[in-house]
């Protein structure tokens, strides 16, 4: 597979893609927190100090999401179309976090649902650093990917 992020000189850039036909896009990424289980349980509870952790974490990675471009280099500006994420557990020691990103447009959103997804957790990271820091962010991945020249992808668990 040929990368085309580098002109001629080997330089990077950001790949043309005035080309490419608009399609329907999406994508899913999950990452997980592991912290204790009585971190994991006030957060349920909503009794941590500075508020209603998952609430504040949704919006930041709403936020993310639509800037993805601002901090990823090579990153598009895209109009995203809709950013969704949701919060399970395993019942003890962690919090899963995963986001969807849609759009229609010339060119993919996984970066967008990785970053959406990450600023959630570092967000919850934050909010709950003071009663735990030695929280573990990771492993983030993309679940699944659609629309575009090369198809769609599933993760094989």
């Amino acid at each position: 597979m040929e990368l085309t992020h580098f002109n001629e000189q080997g330089r990077a850039k950001m790949v043309d893609v005035t080309e490419k036909a608009v399609t329907s896009r999406s994508a899913t990424a999950r990452t997980t927190v592991t912290m204790a289980p009585d971190t994991l349980s006030r957060i349920k509870a909503g009794t941590i100090g500075k508020g209603d952790v998952l609430a504040v974490a949704q919006i930041a990675g709403i936020m993310a999401a639509k800037k993805t471009s601002d901090w990823i280099p090579m990153c598009h500006p895209l109009p995203l179309t809709g950013v969704n994420l949701s919060f399970g557990d395993n019942g003890a020691d962690q919090l899963y976090i995963e986001g969807t990103v849609k759009t229609t447009g010339k060119t993919g959103v996984e970066m967008e649902a990785l970053t959406a997804v990450s600023a959630a957790a570092l967000t919850v990271y934050d909010m709950c650093k003071a009663l735990q820091k030695d929280m573990v962010i990771g492993p983030t991945m993309l679940l699944a990917k659609s629309g575009g020249k090369s198809g769609d992808y599933i993760r094989e668990e």
